[in-house]
């Protein structure tokens, strides 16, 4: 069942249903997502987007107020269009996509089809995509991402199944939203960082900062995975299924080391009370609480660490190709958005109002 909630001054979109591994995976997979302990339920973003993944991922479970008018909807997919789709999701698996990648592509395609259902896949053309862009994707006030994310779902997608009315070099994109990163002063992380007395929490939020990890990544460390005699980080399959190694400081070693003789983790590094990997609810969860105990009011992720990280390292003069691999970038573009935040050269500018002399 789906809901409409205030959660602690925030509008939600409560999802209640069985627990099952596969339910759980498929709530943890979905943009926004936190669990809550006391409506006992994974809250999300109240916001078109995230109606659109739970209505796609969580088809066979959720019973909306507007049931009816959903089982219309999806009655209106032909067979050979859901028949392909999931020989797609199965191609994609097989080609190891991620999870969250397959779920995503395959939803946005159903609704895709659903669209376009008079028509078959070989018949598509870039004005049908055009049309659908128009009158569904920007009339329902869909994000930019979204929208993205359906161009690369749909050249995949025919990529395996031919087109030949459709040139997918010619497909047009939304210009991009050039949003800066929220980013903390070193004084803030160390307050960020102080504020926590659990050592294990202290430990993984220290180590996401001094490595520049994301948070799957952190939690995917495995105790073999540690080389503290040549003191490197070896992080198996980050984005892009890159490995790659990261330098350890002395300072955030020894903390790790403090952990491990504590704790005694088995097989990864950051375990919950019954064993096995670490849960990303319960790591944002330490962040949430460190940010308040830190008095810290910014729209801040666990991601944000990782961009201060970068950040702080450009400010002290690293170059930003050795950020670039520290990070694991596929392109400098993408670490070149650090520049734009960096502070270190836009404080040396003389500004001319100091020169004025104001009465």
């Amino acid at each position: 069942m789906l809901k409409r909630v205030t959660h602690k001054g925030e509008k939600r979109i409560a999802l209640y249903l069985p627990y099952s591994k596969e339910n759980l995976r498929r709530a943890k997979s979905i943009p926004g997502a936190r669990w809550s302990k006391t409506l006992k339920c994974w809250h999300y973003p109240d916001n078109k987007d995230t109606l659109y993944y739970l209505k796609n991922i969580f088809t066979e479970f959720i019973k909306v107020k507007e049931k009816e008018e959903t089982k219309a909807r999806l009655s209106q997919i032909s067979d050979s269009h859901e028949n392909a789709i999931k020989a797609f999701g199965k191609w994609m698996e097989q080609k190891r996509y991620s999870d969250n990648t397959v779920n995503t592509y395959t939803a946005l395609l159903r609704m895709f089809f659903r669209y376009h259902r008079a028509k078959e896949i070989g018949d598509i053309t870039e004005k049908d995509i055009i049309r659908f862009n128009q009158n569904y994707i920007l009339r329902n006030n869909f994000s930019t991402t979204t929208q993205n994310q359906l161009i690369n779902a749909l050249k995949l997608f025919y990529y395996k199944y031919s087109n030949k009315n459709l040139d997918l070099d010619n497909l047009e994109r939304p210009k991009k939203e050039k949003k800066l990163p929220e980013v903390f002063s070193q004084e803030e992380v160390q307050g960020i960082l102080n504020s926590v007395v659990n050592l294990k929490h202290k430990t993984l939020l220290s180590l996401i900062y001094s490595a520049g990890l994301r948070i799957g990544e952190a939690l995917n460390i495995k105790l073999k995975d540690l080389d503290s005699k040549r003191k490197m980080l070896h992080i198996h399959q980050g984005k892009g299924k890159k490995d790659r190694y990261i330098p350890l400081s002395d300072k955030i070693l020894e903390m790790i080391i403090k952990y491990y003789k504590l704790y005694k983790p088995k097989e990864y590094l950051f375990e919950g009370q019954n064993g096995g990997r670490y849960t990303e609810t319960s790591a944002r969860q330490v962040f949430k609480k460190a940010l308040k105990r830190a008095g810290i009011k910014k729209r801040a992720t666990l991601h944000t660490l990782r961009h201060s990280y970068a950040t702080h390292l450009l400010e002290n003069g690293t170059d930003i190709r050795l950020i670039q691999e520290l990070l694991g970038h596929n392109s400098p573009k993408t670490t070149m958005i650090y520049t734009h935040v960096s502070t270190s050269n836009l404080s040396k500018i003389e500004n001319p109002f100091d020169k004025l002399n104001i009465l």
